[in-house]
């Protein structure tokens, strides 16, 4: 009897084709999600800058541009630029930053987290004025988590940051860092109506010319912050939002401060505030080695060796006058010829012997050290029983 082997069973063809179906299928809707995506950039960032417009902040993008298929979207703004008007208390004119390009990227997977970088150089000019400040860096991003909603922290950080001032063909130096980060994020257990917001600014190798021969000298910073009173994030010009933190009893806690200049290194701590008036007040308690440093760089010595105008000495040490020293080292050179010359070369001695005597004896990291206020009052500030500084109204 012949052996008879049934044919094979033929499966349909049609299944074969099924996964690589539901691929093209998933490939198409993943691509319109993307492109529908791309498509509202343009309107969210519409909708974004027609609010920062009301806020005094007007911000352009010569060309616009979106690509990153396809899981993220990088959306390329070039020839960037930035008016601002009524950020300052003052009634100084608009003035205006332009760059050559910003990247926002954002993932498909975190649409929460947007990471930007930024391409150098940033120029700044008055409305209508050739650029007068000139700012470079090698690398510059930030970034912003928890966004569209309330930022749960962001984060921006510039390598190698220079500032100069441009007249012209001429460039000159103003100030540069190795690193500048700046670091802020929602306290852990504040709320949304009655956010503490708290900061961190590090900045590493920093110099800054022309505002004080005390700054020239690269230094290292490490500032650490509480920030409480904003009532919300809505975009407005900061005065606003500074009166509103005045009004709310909004303070800033300096939780740490530390700054290092070679040998001198100064720590501090306390809390600073607004008045009525939008001067700041407060007290910092202050501990510093090499305070023997601090006072030629003030140029306290010097500006005693050259005859002291009487608008310095009320800036430095209000209450002392001009003529009362003149005549004061005028009798002593009178008495014996050249004491009053080096009573003012001395000077500083006596300058640093009083401050040393309104504070007291501390160590600091293994070093002997002083610990002292450092006072605001209206907006002056006080080392001791000088007056170091005068910072204009916030609002």
């Amino acid at each position: 009897m012949p052996d008879i082997t049934p044919a094979p069973r033929r499966r349909p063809l049609w299944r074969l084709f099924i996964l690589p179906a539901l691929l093209v299928v998933a490939a198409i809707a993943w691509s319109g999600f993307w492109f529908y995506a791309a498509s509202e950039v343009g309107v969210r960032a519409d909708a974004w800058r027609a609010q920062e417009a009301k806020a005094g902040r007007i911000y352009d993008c010569g060309k616009r541009s979106v690509a990153g298929y396809p899981f993220r979207l990088e959306v390329r703004c070039e020839d960037a630029s930035v008016t601002l008007v009524s950020q300052t208390a003052g009634a100084g004119a608009p003035f205006t930053a332009r760059l050559g390009e910003i990247m926002v990227i954002a993932s498909i997977y975190q649409p929460k987290l947007l990471i930007a970088e930024f391409k150098a150089p940033a120029t700044i000019a008055d409305r209508g004025q050739p650029p007068s400040l000139k700012v470079s860096w090698s690398v510059g991003r930030s970034s912003v988590a928890g966004l569209p909603a309330v930022p749960e922290r962001a984060s921006i950080v510039f390598d190698n940051p220079t500032i100069e001032r441009v007249n012209g063909p001429v460039e000159t130096p103003l100030a540069r860092a190795n690193r500048v980060e700046l670091h802020g994020r929602l306290a852990e257990g504040s709320s949304i109506a009655d956010p503490v917001i708290q900061t961190a600014l590090q900045i590493s190798g920093g110099s800054i010319q022309e505002l004080h021969p005390l700054l020239a000298t690269p230094f290292e910073s490490d500032v650490q912050t509480k920030l409480s009173g904003l009532k919300d994030f809505s975009p407005k010009p900061w005065p606003e939002r500074f009166r509103e933190m005045q009004a709310a009893g909004g303070k800033v806690e300096i939780v740490r401060s530390r700054i290092q200049q070679g040998e001198l290194v100064a720590v501090a701590a306390g809390t600073l505030g607004l008045n009525a008036q939008g001067q700041i007040e407060g007290e910092l308690q202050m501990t510093v080695t090499g305070l023997e440093r601090v006072i030629p760089a003030l140029g306290i010595d010097k500006m005693l060796e050259q005859g002291v105008p009487q608008a310095t000495l009320d800036r430095v040490a209000p209450g002392v006058k001009s003529q009362d020293l003149t005549n004061l080292f005028g009798a002593l050179d009178k008495a014996i010829p050249g004491l009053g010359k080096v009573v003012k070369q001395n000077t500083n001695v006596g300058v640093a012997v009083g401050i040393n005597s309104l504070g007291t004896a501390a160590e600091l990291e293994g070093k002997k050290a002083r610990s002292f206020p450092l006072r605001f009052v209206d907006g002056a500030v006080f080392l001791g029983p000088l007056k170091v500084g005068q910072i204009p109204p916030l609002f």
